[in-house]
């Protein structure tokens, strides 16, 4: 979900799955895709737009397009600990759906093709882990960031996903709080 003013790409979101819409939006419930285009229209009108979502998510709870519209919802109204709060379920989630370890912590690079661009399950586990780290750091829980946005490298050293920025600015906060 974008708030109005966005009208193109996804770049703006740590969810910047850099594939088509389309991809995340296969085998979508027609109803759902429904409620999720409800939600976007009713943007500015909080409790209508959460009514949608919440139906969206009711009817595909699991689906990478409704979790990715909620999170895109909180993220854009500066909601942040709901907006973790869904990372966290999209990260349960995607682990689940590419038989990774649950705690993001334990999986491993042989775990999955990270690095290809046709690999969108395990893509979106990266671009999920480093919204994840973006949010903890947002939210002043530095070191889980940290840890957060390490892993996403460890997983993908070309940093096709670009979490090293992530790295950057936290190690230039730091070290300014250092002096």
């Amino acid at each position: 979900m974008k708030p109005p003013s966005e009208h193109s790409g996804w770049s703006a979101s740590p969810f910047d799955a850099s594939a088509p819409a389309v991809l995340f939006g296969a085998a979508l419930p027609v109803l759902a895709a429904q409620e999720l285009r409800s939600a976007s229209l009713a943007y500015e009108r909080d409790a209508i737009a959460e009514r949608h979502l919440r139906s969206a998510r009711l009817l595909a709870p699991r689906h990478p397009a409704v979790l990715i519209g909620h999170y895109r919802y909180y993220f854009y109204k500066h909601r942040l600990p709901e907006a973790l709060t869904i990372a966290r379920l999209c990260l349960l989630t995607a682990a689940s759906d590419n038989a990774f370890d649950p705690d993001w912590r334990m999986v491993s690079a042989e775990d999955a093709e990270f690095g290809s661009y046709d690999a969108a399950s395990p893509r979106f586990f990266l671009f999920t882990l480093k919204a994840y780290a973006y949010l903890q750091m947002r939210l002043g829980h530095l070191e889980e960031g940290r840890d957060a946005a390490a892993k996403v490298l460890e997983l993908d050293p070309t940093d096709k996903v670009g979490v090293r920025v992530l790295l950057d600015v936290l190690d230039r906060v730091t070290a300014f709080d250092d002096d």
